[in-house]
C-alpha cells in the first residue's frame, strides 16, 4: 500500500517545476502605449485609433500614454528602458527610428535598443510649390531652379525633420540648389510659403491638402509607389522621372529589446487583423495614412533600410545636427 502511494506522488512531484513556472496567458492586465508627441495632432489620433480597436481583439486596455519633448527622444528612452514583458510599448515613427537618429547623436540606439512588433502605416509627402511658381511638373521646376540657382528657398518644419531631409534628398538626385528655411513646425512654414517668401516645400499630405483644396499651393508630385486616393491628380516622383525618390513619413509598433518571441508574435498578429478592418482605413484616411500590415522581419527590414537610407543622405549632404 505504502508503495503504491509514493508510486502516484512521483507524476504529481514531477510536475511542480512546470506548475511553478507556468505564466498566465498574455496579456492579463492592461497595456501601456507610449505615443510620442503631445495630445492632439495626427500621430496621437493614429495610435487612439488603432489602440481603441486593438484592445477589443486582445481583451485588455491599450492606454495610451503621451511622452512628448526632444523630438521623440524622452519616449524613445522610457520605452527602451522598460521591462522587455510586452506591457510597454511605443509608437515608433520616421523621426524616432529613421531621421533623427541619421543626423544626430541620441542616448538610444534606434535597431539594438528595440523590438520590432509592426507596422501600421505610412503617409506620402507631396511636392508642393507657390501658385506663382511657373512649373506644374518635377522637370519643369527642375529646370526652373537650375536656371536659377540660389535665388529661391524652401521650407522645412526644422532642421533635421523629414520635410528637410526629403528636399535634400531631392537637391541630391536632381543637382538643384535651392536655400533651406527651417521653421518652428509646419504651419509658420505654410504661412511663408502662400506668402512667397519661399517657394517650394515638402510637407506631409494631409497638412499640405487644406492648402491644395484651396488653390494657395500647387501639388507637384507625392512620394511612394503610386498616386494616393487623396490626391490623385499629383503623379508619383517615379512617374515623373525621379527613380528610388522615397521619403514616406511611417508609423510602426515597438517594444524594449528582448521581448519574447511568442508575444511579439501574438502582437503582430493582431495589429495585422486591426489593420485590414475597413472602419480602421476609413478612420486613418483623415491623416491621409494608408494601413500597411507587415510581419515583424518585414518591419524590422523596413526600419533598417529607412535608416539607412537617411544616414547615406546625411553623410552626403554633411547634415550634423548637435543635441
Amino acid at each position: 500500500m505504502r508503495r503504491r502511494t509514493l508510486a502516484g506522488l512521483v507524476p504529481a512531484l514531477l510536475a511542480l517545476p512546470r506548475l511553478a513556472n507556468a505564466q498566465p496567458a498574455y496579456p492579463n492586465r492592461p497595456i501601456r502605449y507610449i505615443v510620442p508627441v503631445a495630445t492632439g495632432g495626427g500621430s496621437d489620433m493614429v495610435g487612439r485609433t488603432v489602440c481603441e480597436r486593438w484592445s477589443r481583439l486582445l481583451g485588455q486596455n491599450l492606454v495610451v500614454e503621451n511622452q512628448g519633448g526632444g523630438g521623440g527622444v524622452i519616449a524613445s528612452q522610457n520605452a527602451a528602458r522598460s521591462m522587455p514583458d510586452g506591457y510597454t510599448l511605443m509608437q515608433g515613427y520616421v523621426a524616432t527610428h529613421g531621421t533623427s537618429p541619421a543626423i544626430r547623436k541620441l542616448p538610444y540606439d534606434p535597431v539594438k535598443d528595440f523590438t520590432p512588433v509592426g507596422m501600421i502605416g505610412t503617409t506620402p509627402n507631396v511636392l508642393v510649390v507657390n501658385p506663382q511658381v511657373p512649373a506644374t511638373t518635377v522637370a519643369e521646376l527642375i529646370a526652373w531652379l537650375k536656371k536659377n540657382p540660389g535665388r529661391f528657398s524652401y521650407g522645412s518644419s526644422g532642421a533635421g525633420s523629414l520635410t528637410h531631409l526629403a528636399m535634400e534628398l531631392l537637391k541630391m538626385q536632381s543637382g538643384v540648389f535651392i536655400t533651406h528655411i527651417p521653421y518652428r513646425g509646419i504651419a509658420p512654414a505654410f504661412v511663408d510659403l502662400i506668402s512667397g517668401q519661399t517657394q517650394v516645400m515638402m510637407p506631409g499630405l494631409a497638412a499640405a491638402l487644406p492648402h491644395i483644396r484651396s488653390g494657395r499651393v500647387r501639388p507637384i508630385a507625392v512620394t511612394g509607389a503610386s498616386r494616393h486616393p487623396a490626391l490623385n491628380s499629383a503623379p508619383t516622383f517615379a512617374a515623373s522621372g525621379l527613380d528610388g525618390f522615397d521619403a514616406q513619413q511611417w508609423y510602426g509598433v515597438v517594444g524594449p529589446a528582448g521581448m519574447p518571441a511568442p508575444i511579439v508574435t501574438r502582437l503582430n498578429e493582431t495589429l495585422n487583423t486591426v489593420l485590414k478592418g475597413a472602419d480602421l482605413r476609413d478612420k486613418l484616411s483623415a491623416e491621409a495614412v494608408e494601413p500597411m500590415p507587415m510581419t515583424q522581419d518585414q518591419f524590422a527590414l523596413y526600419m533598417r533600410e529607412d535608416l539607412a537610407r537617411w544616414s547615406r543622405l546625411a553623410l552626403e549632404r554633411k547634415i550634423q545636427l548637435d543635441n
